[in-house]
């Protein structure tokens, strides 16, 4: 599974990437670029990092480089759990570049900004057809992961099939190897197995790679929780996954209550199972 950049987070994080596509970046704007590689800081400067960036982003000129860069943040603001006063300003800032470069058509930047609402209950007044378009697809795409069943076989051979989980809560869990937030939030994955086994949570962790790469990590971490081999792709492509980590909460009664625009904390995670009745 190879996300697209935009789903990732990792687009324009350096000027040398920024410029491939765009006009050359003003000193405040490669200053910009320059720190948002959050993935290196420390969890407790990543939040105040994040919103001083929202901020001196908003400061910028109107530009197609403003728009990117507030982009890229907003894709990396989603990474865990900096606060909701942060990803407010996050949000602000994209609706406020996008505002001043307006977009005709659902483009990535108001597919994020219709998943922050949707998904992360953040606020926004933006308007018009292209982002009803975009909330209409991100509508279509719920329906579509609701319908989506799939039968795999994990590490150790047994088949799964995620309709016959009828009684029990399922988290179906997209990952790779090779995606820094997947590892991130895995230990958490196996705490959640241990706490809620007994009462009926079953985790699937899906990997589109090659059988042996996903055997070798495994083994070496110790996870229990049963990880899938998604070959092809076909079951990331029913519940429309354009990046990594992804993960989908079904309750007792296989309805979809919750899903992850990115990776999650344990207690985003336990947040999301108490919608399924897990507490």
């Amino acid at each position: 599974m190879r996300p697209s950049l935009w789903a990732t987070g990792l687009f324009l994080v350096t000027a040398t990437v920024f410029s491939q596509s765009r006009p050359s970046l003003t000193p405040e704007e490669s200053r910009i670029a320059d720190r948002l590689k959050l993935r290196q800081l420390p969890d407790a400067e990543r939040a105040r990092v994040t919103s001083e960036l929202a901020l001196e982003i908003r400061k910028l000129a109107a530009s197609g480089n403003k728009l990117q860069l507030a982009s890229s943040l907003a894709n990396l603001a989603t990474e865990g759990d900096y606060g909701r006063d942060t990803l407010q300003e996050v949000t602000t800032t994209l609706e406020q570049a996008l505002r001043e470069r307006p977009i005709n058509e659902p483009s990535p930047p108001l597919v994020q900004l219709g998943r922050l609402v949707r998904y992360e209950g953040m606020q926004s007044t933006f308007k018009g057809p292209a982002f009803d378009a975009a909330l209409a697809q991100l509508k279509a795409d719920d329906e579509a992961r609701q319908k989506a069943d799939f039968m795999l076989t994990d590490l150790r051979g047994k088949e799964w099939k995620l309709s016959e989980l009828r009684g029990k809560v399922a988290l179906v869990n997209f990952w790779a190897t090779w995606c820094p937030p997947c590892r991130k939030e895995m230990p958490d994955l196996n705490y959640l197995q241990d706490r809620f086994a007994a009462k009926g949570l079953v985790i699937l962790a899906l990997s589109d790679e090659e059988p042996d790469k996903v055997k070798s990590f495994i083994n070496s971490s110790g996870y229990t929780f049963p990880v899938l081999l998604d070959t092809g792709r076909k079951v990331a492509e029913a519940f429309r996954v354009d990046g990594i980590p992804k993960s989908f909460v079904f309750d007792r009664n296989g309805k979809l209550v919750a899903q992850s625009i990115d990776m999650r904390t344990r207690e985003q995670f336990l947040a999301m199972l108490a919608k399924a009745g897990l507490q």
